[in-house]
């Protein structure tokens, strides 16, 4: 029985972001569609057809509630045959969104579907260790002087949590987009502290406004003190 995906992330007016998340489906899909089937050995049999179907949905700044973008793919593979539809969350922390937002339009989908198809909600991207841990190797780097690891933050305190336990794993310091302390307030302690090279890792999956403000502000950092260097280094390029 076929299976489907629908990626959600969190929309944006910044045309950058739908452009690589249809790539990003259209990518997956395409991985997917072929497959190997394995013996109980391991060993390999013929190459199979797999029928798999990504899609992407957001959130917000969309013209269709998330509940009814999940409708409308859902409709569309039930008419190809496929029963269920795994809804994978493309959100770095377990902020609101993740533990209320996204459930509830869930289940409101789900309660419009009924029993033609059955919607499982998936753990949240960033709760991967495998995605946690690339995101170690990549600021990994001792001999930097001073290293910022900037995400978005959330309201809800416990979901910065796992971005404060990587910053301490690698001698990082932690900084937040919508909550404090905020890239200014960490950059200015290193500074304080005598850091002189200062490398900041924004922790987003895709580009846009709140990136192109991150490099901005480094460049005013540097014009107000021209004895440090900061610079930006790009953690994900999917």
């Amino acid at each position: 029985m076929s299976e489907a995906y629908l990626l959600v992330s969190h929309g944006s007016k910044d045309s950058r972001q739908q452009v690589m998340m249809e790539g990003l489906a259209k990518n997956l899909g395409d991985r997917l569609e072929s497959c190997s089937n394995y013996d109980a050995s391991g060993g390999l049999l013929s190459p199979t057809k797999c029928d798999y179907r990504v899609g992407a949905a957001y959130l917000e700044l969309q013209p269709q509630s998330l509940q009814q973008q999940i409708v409308n793919f859902s409709k569309q593979v039930i008419d190809k045959g496929c029963r269920t539809l795994r809804i994978l969350p493309l959100f770095l922390l377990e902020g609101i969104h993740v533990t209320e937002d996204i459930p509830r339009e869930v289940e409101l989908a789900q309660q419009i579907l009924g029993a033609d198809i059955s919607i499982q909600l998936q753990p949240y991207l960033g709760s991967y260790w495998g995605l946690q841990n690339l995101l170690a190797k990549k600021i990994a780097d001792r001999s930097l002087d001073g290293k910022i690891i900037i995400a978005h933050g959330s309201r809800r305190v416990e979901a910065n949590t796992s971005i404060e336990a990587i910053a301490i794993s690698v001698n990082a310091v932690a900084a937040y987009w919508a909550v404090s302390p905020s890239l200014k307030d960490i950059v200015f302690q290193l500074v304080a502290d005598g850091k002189k090279k200062i490398v900041v890792f924004p922790y987003f999956l895709f580009p846009g406004v709140i990136n192109d403000t991150i490099a901005q502000s480094i460049q005013e950092f540097e014009l107000q003190d021209r004895n440090i260097v900061v610079d930006v280094k790009s953690v994900y390029n999917i």
